[in-house]
C-alpha cells in the first residue's frame, strides 16, 4: 500500500507528538522522584532530634532562641535495650500490626464497627483497641495548651517549719524551668508518641505519685522508696538491688491506657529528681564499665573498644572488659556510634520530657536527701519512711562528685570537654546547673 504525501505528514505528525509527552512525562516523573527523596531527607533530618554531634567539630556554646525551641520540639525518645528485649518488643508490635490488619479487613467484610463490637475482650482486641483509640485522645494530649501554669504544691501535711528554706528552693526550681519550656518550648506540635513520652514514669496509686526514672540519680533508692509507700516491703533497707531493678513489683505509666496514663498526669503529683550532667555521665561510667558487668561489658565495650582503640588485644575484643573514658566519650560524640544509646547517660530532655510533662517537683542530686524527705512529707508519707542514704552498689568506691569529675577530665582535650557540655546543653539550660569549667 503507497501512502501519499499527506498521510505520511499525518503520521509523522501524531508519532512526533506521542514522543514529546511521553519526553515530557518522563520529565516530570523524573523531577517528582528527585523532588521526594530530598523531603524525604529533609523530613527525616527534622524529626530526628538533637540529631548526630559530629565529633571533634565544636558546637558554639551560645544558641539562639529558634535552636533551642527547635532541640525542645524535635526531642525523639529512643532508648537503648537489650537486643533480645528489643526483638520480642519488635516482634509483638509485627504481630500486633498484622493482627490490626487482618481483623480491620475482616470488620469490613461482616458490617465494619459491629463486627469490632462483638468481641470477646481477647488481649489481641484489647492491643487493637488500644492501639486504634490513641490517635483520637493523643491528638487531645498533644493538642493541650502545654505546659499549663504550675499548680501550687499541697503543704498542708508539712507540719515542721525547718523545710521553709527547702520549700522557697522548690518553688523557684519549678518557676525557673516553666518560664524556660514557656521561652523556648514550642510544644504545641509534640511529635513523640504518648506511650514512649511516658515511659520511663513509675506510679504509686495509693499516694498519687508520679516519679520519673533518671538513672544515675537516686533513682534506686527511689524506687525503693516506692515499694514500701506501695506496701510491696517495709523497710527501704531491706530491698536488694536486683529486686528494685529486675522484680517488676512497679507499675509504669505506659502500662495504663490512655484514659488512666490521661488522668494520672492530671491529677497526681509528679516527680523528677536530676543531676549535674557531667557528674551523671562519669558516674554511669565508673558504674558499668570499671566493674565486672554482664551486660554492659560484651555489648557495648566490645563494641567501643574495637571501634575506638587501635591494635587492640584479642582477649580485650573477646570480653569487651576496660575501656578507657576517652574511649567511652569517643562513643558518645560520634555520629555514627557502634551501638546504641543507653538510658543511663541519655539527656534527662530526652528521658522525662520536662516541657510536655509538667512536673510538679524538680528535685535534685546535690540535695537529694533533704529534697525526697520534704516531698515525702508533702504527699502524706508514713512519719517514720526516710530517704535511705546508702550507696546502692560499690559501697567502698568515693561517690562520684565534682573533683571525682575534674580526674576523668583531665584526660580529655578541651575541644572533647565543649563536645560532652554541648551534648548536655538542654539539660544544663532547664535545670540551671552552672556551666563547667572546660
Amino acid at each position: 500500500m503507497v501512502m501519499n504525501p499527506k498521510q505520511v505528514f499525518l503520521s509523522v505528525l501524531i508519532f512526533g507528538v506521542a514522543g514529546l509527552l511521553l519526553f515530557m512525562y518522563l520529565q516530570v516523573w523524573i523531577e517528582e522522584q528527585h523532588t521526594g527523596r530530598v523531603e524525604k531527607r529533609r523530613e527525616q533530618k527534622v524529626t530526628s532530634g538533637w540529631g548526630p554531634v559530629k565529633y571533634l567539630r565544636p558546637v558554639p556554646r551560645i544558641m539562639s532562641t529558634e535552636k533551642i525551641q527547635e532541640h525542645i520540639t524535635n526531642q525523639n525518645p529512643k532508648f537503648h535495650m537489650p537486643e533480645d528485649v528489643r526483638e520480642k518488643k519488635e516482634n509483638l508490635l509485627l504481630n500486633s500490626e498484622r493482627s490490626t490488619r487482618l481483623l480491620t479487613k475482616t470488620s469490613h467484610s461482616q458490617g465494619g464497627d459491629q463486627a469490632l463490637s462483638k468481641s470477646t475482650g481477647s488481649p489481641t482486641e484489647k492491643l487493637i483497641e488500644k492501639r486504634q483509640g490513641a490517635k483520637t485522645v493523643f491528638n487531645k494530649f498533644s493538642n493541650m495548651n502545654w505546659p499549663v501554669d504550675i499548680h501550687p504544691l499541697n503543704k498542708s501535711l508539712v507540719k515542721d517549719n525547718k523545710w521553709k528554706k527547702t520549700e522557697e528552693t522548690q518553688e523557684k526550681r519549678r518557676s525557673f524551668l516553666q518560664e524556660f519550656c514557656k521561652k523556648y518550648g514550642g510544644v504545641s506540635h509534640h511529635q513523640s508518641h504518648l506511650f514512649h513520652t511516658v515511659s520511663r514514669i513509675y506510679v504509686e496509686d495509693k499516694h498519687k505519685i508520679l516519679y520519673c526514672e533518671v538513672p544515675k540519680a537516686g533513682c534506686s533508692n527511689w524506687k525503693r522508696i516506692l515499694m514500701v509507700l506501695n506496701g510491696l516491703a517495709s523497710s527501704a533497707y531491706n530491698i536488694s538491688h536486683n529486686a528494685v531493678h529486675y522484680g517488676k513489683h512497679l507499675k509504669k505509666l505506659d502500662s495504663f491506657d490512655l484514659k488512666g496514663i490521661y488522668t494520672r498526669l492530671n491529677t497526681y503529683t509528679k516527680a523528677v529528681f536530676v543531676r549535674d550532667p557531667m557528674e551523671r555521665l562519669v558516674s554511669a561510667f565508673r558504674d558499668k564499665f570499671e566493674h565486672p558487668n554482664s551486660y554492659y561489658h560484651p555489648v557495648f565495650g566490645k563494641a567501643i573498644i574495637k571501634k575506638y582503640r587501635p591494635n587492640a588485644c584479642e582477649e580485650a575484643l573477646i570480653n569487651g572488659s576496660g575501656v578507657k573514658f576517652k574511649e567511652f566519650i569517643h562513643y558518645l560524640l560520634d555520629s555514627h556510634r557502634p551501638v546504641g544509646m543507653d538510658i543511663h547517660w541519655e539527656k534527662v530532655s530526652k528521658l522525662c520530657y520536662p516541657c510536655l510533662i509538667n512536673y510538679d517537683f524538680v528535685g535534685k542530686f546535690e540535695t537529694l536527701e533533704e529534697d525526697a524527705n520534704y516531698f515525702l512529707q508533702m504527699i502524706g508519707a508514713p512519719k517514720e519512711l526516710k530517704f535511705p542514704n546508702f550507696k546502692d552498689r560499690h559501697s567502698s568506691d568515693e561517690r562520684t562528685n565534682a573533683q571525682v569529675v575534674r580526674q576523668y577530665l583531665k584526660d580529655l582535650t578541651r575541644t572533647e570537654r565543649q563536645l560532652i557540655y554541648d551534648f548536655y546543653y538542654l539539660d544544663y539550660l532547664m535545670f540551671n546547673y552552672t556551666t563547667p569549667f572546660l
